[in-house]
């Protein structure tokens, strides 16, 4: 463009001139500003709302503490260290729709979860809340349980569940039954890599039912405590059966017939302080060590006592508790199942400020034969140690596996097999402490050294053979005292002889089968002794999937 058409140009108008030369729209309505929102009043709001999530409902708690039970968090106030618990999902609410959900969104969805410390130890832990939705699962509050089942496995801690619940939550319908099937899932994970305690401390019904019977160890406390698949009602639809909550699924029928629950209590308070005593005893987890406590001098400490508790007669009874209490640590141990298959004692303790299993027969009860019960009882509570690295001490006084057709047809060879199994399979140290007698294939099955025991001790008292000298007896010559003229006299020269040449207390120990005989009062010097000398077993396990146990 040339400079006179430059100056032809028109010019432009000044700012704002051409906008105000066209119309003006009416000015538009200035919505209402929000009001100021600091982060002291945000802080504020916060904290109002998860003040009122704490205290719950107060209406709910009353009768909660009616019923004689405490609320989820008031357990977890007694069950872990002070001040240590950290929540997560306090805020999670339900997504369900329908049958007038959407208008019932409590905070925590009825469980309240996290993780906090014993003993400064860490734990994770979830506690069912009754006083919303009656504890019952759903969709969301499934999901904060996996996720601290998660986290529990992730950091390698135990993992503690306590059950107050009235099962799946209907109005969920299938979510709820997908919430279940994705905790026992990793119920099954978890098993064998970090220890699960189940602990029910009101209603446990339908699925989470099987959560209880996956876990290591289950608590329950009597008169509030209701463990069962189906409830009175449909058992009586089904069946036609009367039968209350407690003669259904209550603490006397799983702590003494079912044998689910593991130790029975009369209240919370006593139930949740054996929670912190028992992991007390636990690792972490199966790559670490149990905790110890510091050498008490055991492996030169003598207890005359042993020498009197047994009595030399083979079939005069004795309690096997006393034996262990002075085998143990200041004379503590931690008996599991002690209501159900009592004629085998299963017991966790130190020896030397080393944690152990003591497995024992229990001549008070059923002259301590194996049973059905006990092989089950036993042969799960050798798992338990082996998988977790807690070395095991065996105390033998054995008269054999229970006879009869009852036995026979419940499956005592299967179930003898589960304990023989065991045994078979465990890599922890292993000490077999012969106490009295130890006749048959009960022998063999409570840690022989034919299936693997690493040291075997036997008092001066010790019987082992295929069965008693009478029997042997009554077998070899029933001829012989059928036609005596005096068959008392011919048994007992018999019987004596028998003994002497088979059943005298060197026999094992001039073949190896025995490492030695020791005096009952060094029992506890060379138990101790013995655990030192195995601290550092290795035992490479043959490759394979996993093995068939005769479940």
């Amino acid at each position: 463009m040339s400079i006179s058409e430059l100056d032809r140009a028109p010019v432009p108008a000044p700012a704002g001139e051409h906008i105000r030369s066209l119309p003006v729209p009416p000015p538009a309505p200035v919505p209402d500003r929000p009001r100021s929102r600091s982060m002291r009043r945000l802080r504020e709001e916060r904290d109002r709302l998860r003040d009122r999530i704490v205290a719950g409902r107060s209406q709910a708690v009353d009768r909660q503490h009616s019923l004689g039970k405490r609320t989820a968090r008031e357990r977890l106030d007694l069950l872990l260290d002070e001040d240590s618990f950290v929540e997560i999902d306090m805020f999670r609410r339900h997504q369900a729709h329908g049958l007038g959900m959407e208008r019932q969104r409590p905070h925590t969805d009825g469980v309240v979860a996290g993780s906090g410390t014993i003993d400064g130890r860490r734990v994770f832990v979830y506690a069912q809340d009754f006083t919303i939705f009656g504890g019952s699962l759903g969709e969301a509050h499934a999901l904060k349980i996996q996720k601290v089942m998660d986290l529990a496995l992730s950091t390698g801690s135990p993992f503690i569940g306590l059950n107050d619940s009235g099962g799946a939550r209907i109005q969920e319908g299938v979510m709820s039954l997908n919430g279940y099937g994705g905790i026992f899932q990793r119920n099954v994970q978890a098993s064998g890599v970090i220890p699960q305690i189940s602990v029910v401390l009101g209603p446990c019904a339908g699925g989470a039912a099987y959560s209880t019977a996956l876990a290591d160890f289950t608590f329950m406390v009597h008169d509030t405590a209701q463990l069962y698949l189906t409830g009175p009602d449909v058992v009586e639809a089904v069946t036609g059966e009367s039968v209350t909550h407690a003669q259904l699924g209550g603490a006397q029928v799983h702590g003494t017939r079912s044998g689910l629950a593991t130790f029975v209590h009369d209240d919370e308070e006593s139930c949740l302080e054996d929670v912190r005593y028992l992991v007390s005893m636990l690792p972490s987890n199966n790559l670490a060590l149990p905790p110890a406590l510091p050498s008490c001098g055991a492996a030169a400490d003598t207890r005359p006592r042993l020498a009197e508790i047994v009595p030399v007669e083979p079939n005069k009874p004795y309690d096997m508790r006393l034996v262990i209490t002075e085998l143990v640590d200041e004379g503590d141990f931690l008996e599991l199942h002690e209501g159900w298959a009592q004629n085998v004692i299963c017991a966790l303790a130190r020896i030397d400020g080393e944690v152990v299993g003591i497995v024992g027969n229990q001549p008070m009860v059923l002259a301590g034969v194996l049973d059905v019960a006990a092989s089950q009882k036993a042969a799960r509570f050798v798992r338990f140690c082996d998988a977790f690295g807690i070395p095991l001490v065996t105390l033998v006084d054995v008269p054999g596996f229970l006879p009869g057709t009852d036995q026979e047809y419940d499956g005592i060879i299967r179930h003898g097999a589960k304990l023989l199994y065991a045994y078979c399979e465990a890599s922890v140290p292993r000490i077999q402490v012969i106490v009295r007698k130890a006749y048959g294939g009960a022998y063999i099955v409570m840690d022989s050294r034919s299936i693997g025991t690493d040291l075997s001790l036997a008092w001066p008292t010790n019987e082992i053979a295929v069965m008693g000298a009478e029997g042997a007896v009554n077998v070899i010559h029933r001829r012989e005292l059928a036609a005596a003229a005096d068959p008392a006299a011919l048994r007992a020269r018999l019987v004596e002889e028998y003994s002497e040449e088979l059943v005298h207390p060197n026999y094992a120990a001039e073949r190896g089968l025995v490492d030695d005989v020791i005096d009952p009062a060094d029992t506890r010097s060379a138990v101790a002794r013995g655990l030192a000398m195995l601290r550092d077993k290795r035992k490479q396990a043959t490759p394979r999937k996993h093995g068939n146990v005769p479940l």
